[in-house]
């Protein structure tokens, strides 16, 4: 067997900082997977010493433990920057090759789903791994995990099984992946087997709130106010990131609109927000940017917008606001714009 492959992590890290480029997007991984930033003192788990520290003979009692309060921390929605990458050293220390290679996959669509690297990168890095090692668990791992970030869902979803047994944890990122493997080859199917994987891909999302594929595909998957749903959350997770205008869109089509209007949908977090910063900055002209949404037919994310701007009358400088556009505005926007300046 090869040296220990703790080179995962730094090579995948290397890759990231010189593919990222500007400042802001690095500072996100700048301290590789052994220096993991703590989480804040209320948490319930604390994170043990680093896998690279570890004595020469591996004690596996500890890793297993280590691994379990990574996943508890995930669990209550603790996505830290770099975790993912010490995930990955437990890992290969414990033998867990394949789960080993998922982690550090999963570092890399966690960047890439916050719009902090480029698709390409992602694949750039796992040949780097595929290239850089002769261990056949690795090579499998890999190759399987480039056919997945492909969207090869056929062989992707056959290799990651052979992978994954059912000793692993049912909400591990080796099993998302196979679930995404399910749902993506049978999207719009209502056999009982589909239903089965919808279920169980709907049971893990406790684990996967930050991350923003998670929701992605599920959008993808389901359809109507579920579909919308997940959509809405993708977008709460990165709303500048590669999914987000596709899930605008799959909120549109899921909620009554034609599929273009997507594009004017905000999320109600996003709502929220733009509100509070037009009230606390006092400049209503923040608010331009839901104007499309309001003109848009009734939808809940129209209704809710409309009650929240509505709320706002007796907010210096608003109504002002609100009457001048309803003027210089006409059809749908122009009512509902009248109906947000009455009291």
């Amino acid at each position: 067997m090869e040296t220990k492959l703790n080179f995962f992590s730094l090579m995948l890290l290397m890759l990231m900082s010189l593919s990222c480029g500007v400042a802001e997007k690095r500072d996100i991984w700048e301290q590789g997977s052994s220096q993991v930033t703590k989480p804040a003192a209320s948490a319930k788990f604390a994170l043990t010493e680093s896998s690279s520290s570890l004595p020469e003979k591996i004690d596996l009692a500890s890793l297993y433990r280590s691994l379990d309060e990574l996943a508890e921390l995930e669990r209550t929605g603790a996505w830290i920057k770099g975790m993912a990458f010490r995930e990955s050293g437990l890992r290969e220390n414990a033998g867990d090759f394949a789960g080993a290679v998922a982690a550090a996959y999963k570092e890399l669509s966690w960047a890439y789903g916050l719009g902090s690297i480029q698709k390409d990168d992602t694949e750039k890095g796992l040949l780097n791994l595929l290239a850089s090692s002769k261990e056949s668990a690795v090579v499998s791992a890999v190759n399987a995990v480039i056919a997945f970030s492909r969207g090869d869902w056929n062989k992707a979803g056959n290799d990651l099984t052979a992978l994954f047994n059912e000793y692993d944890e049912p909400d591990c990122f080796g099993r998302w992946m196979t679930l995404v493997c399910s749902l993506e080859k049978n999207i719009g199917s209502q056999a009982e087997e589909d239903r089965r994987t919808a279920s169980a891909y709907r049971s893990i999302r406790a684990r996967y709130a930050p991350f923003p594929e998670y929701w992605y595909r599920g959008a993808r998957a389901f359809s109507g106010m579920i579909a919308a749903d997940y959509a809405e959350n993708c977008i709460n997770a990165s709303a500048q990131g590669p999914f987000a205008d596709e899930c605008r869109k799959i909120i549109a089509s899921n909620t009554g609109l034609k599929t273009e209007d997507g594009l004017s949908i905000k999320t109600k977090k996003e709502i929220d927000a733009l509100v509070a910063l037009s009230v606390n900055s006092g400049n209503p002209l923040i608010l331009d940017s839901l104007l499309p949404l309001i003109a848009l037919p009734d939808n809940p994310y129209t209704v809710y917008a409309v009650g929240v701007l509505k709320s706002l009358n007796g907010v210096t400088g608003f109504w002002e606001y609100f009457s001048g556009q309803a003027a210089a505005s006409s059809g749908r926007l122009a009512e509902r714009l009248t109906y947000i300046c009455r009291g």
